[in-house]
C-alpha cells in the first residue's frame, strides 16, 4: 500500500482533520506502543500499520 493510499484511507475514515492528530497522538500496543508516524517512521508497511488501525478501532470490513 502506497503511503498515499494509507492516509487516504485514513482521511475517509477520521476526517481530514482528526486522521493526523490521531496518528500523532494515539499510541497503540499493537504498533510496538508506538503512534502511526512512529510506526511508519520506524519501517513498518502502511498496509500493516492499517490493519493495526483497522483492528483496533474496529472500522467495518467494507472499509479495510
Amino acid at each position: 500500500m502506497r503511503l498515499t493510499v494509507f492516509w487516504q484511507r485514513m482521511a475517509d475514515h477520521f476526517g481530514s482533520g482528526y486522521a493526523d492528530t490521531f496518528a500523532r497522538d494515539h499510541v497503540m500496543a499493537e504498533l510496538g506502543g508506538r503512534t502511526v508516524h512512529e510506526a511508519l517512521d520506524a519501517g513498518w508497511e502502511a498496509k500493516d500499520v492499517w490493519r493495526v488501525v483497522c483492528a483496533v478501532m474496529n472500522i467495518p470490513g467494507e472499509r479495510r
